[in-house]
C-alpha cells in the first residue's frame, strides 16, 4: 500500500518542478542515486520499469527508502499495461507513469487511489485521460509532440490541465523557461540529471549539485 495519497503526490510534483527518471539493474547504485537526489530536495522520484526483474529492484528500493528516506514518494514509470501497474502498486508504488494512454490502467490505479499519469500526444488524449481520472498527464516525447508550443496551445482552451513533458527537456535556463512559461506543472528528466559518466564514476555529489542547479533555474523562471 502506498504511504502517500495521490493528492500529496500531485502537490509535491508541482512544488518540486522536476521529476527525476532513472533505472539501473543494481539496487545499490539506485540507492546512491536516490540518496543524492534526496539531498538535493527531491521528494518525488520515478523509477523506470525498463529491465528484467525491475520490479524486484523497485521492491528492494521502496522498502529501504521507507526507513532511510522517509519523505520520498517513489513511483514507477514506463508502465504500459494494467497487470504491471497492479504489480508495482502491490510493491507500494506512490504513483504510476505511462508513455501511452491505456484505459485499462485507470481503474486499477483509481481503485487504490494511486496517481496515474498516462502519456498523451494530442488534446483529445489529454481530455480522455482527465475523464478517466488522471490528475497530471504526461506528454511524451515532449519535443516530438510539439514542445512548449503544444503545451501553450493546450492550455488556451483547457487551462485546468496539468501537464508534465518528458523527453526533450534540456537542463538549460532557455529550455526550462520555455516549458514553464508555456504552462507545464513539472518536467520529467532522466539522462540530463544522471549522466552515464557520473554514475560509472560514483560521483554522487555531482548529481546532487546538478539537480540543485536545475531546481534553482526552475524557481527563477517559473511564472
Amino acid at each position: 500500500m502506498a504511504r502517500f495519497s495521490r493528492i500529496e503526490v500531485a502537490l509535491e510534483m508541482k512544488r518540486q518542478g522536476v521529476i527525476p527518471v532513472f533505472y539501473h539493474a543494481d539496487a545499490e547504485i539506485c540507492k546512491q542515486v536516490l540518496k543524492a537526489s534526496y539531498a538535493a530536495g527531491i521528494r518525488v522520484f520515478e523509477f523506470t520499469n525498463r529491465g528484467d526483474f525491475a520490479h524486484e529492484v523497485f521492491g528492494t528500493l521502496n522498502r529501504w527508502a521507507a526507513t532511510e528516506l522517509p519523505e520520498l514518494m517513489l513511483g514507477v514509470g514506463s508502465v504500459v499495461d494494467a497487470p504491471t501497474a497492479a504489480l508495482y502498486i502491490q510493491l507500494g508504488a506512490a504513483f504510476v507513469v505511462s508513455p501511452l494512454l491505456n484505459e485499462e490502467m485507470a481503474p486499477v490505479c483509481n481503485r487504490r487511489k494511486i496517481l496515474w499519469a498516462p502519456g498523451c500526444g494530442s488534446l483529445s488524449e489529454i481530455g480522455r485521460a482527465e475523464e478517466l481520472g488522471a490528475e497530471i498527464v504526461k506528454i511524451f516525447p515532449g519535443s516530438s509532440v510539439g514542445g512548449p508550443g503544444f503545451v501553450k496551445a493546450v492550455k488556451g482552451p483547457c487551462p485546468w490541465s496539468s501537464i508534465m513533458p518528458t523527453g526533450g527537456v534540456e537542463p538549460t535556463e532557455e529550455s526550462l523557461r520555455a516549458w514553464f512559461e508555456a504552462g507545464v506543472t513539472c518536467v520529467g528528466m532522466g539522462s540530463n540529471l544522471f549522466p552515464k559518466k557520473l554514475i560509472e564514476a560514483g560521483d554522487w555529489n555531482a548529481i546532487t549539485e546538478t539537480i540543485g542547479r536545475i531546481r534553482a533555474i526552475i524557481a527563477s523562471v517559473r511564472p
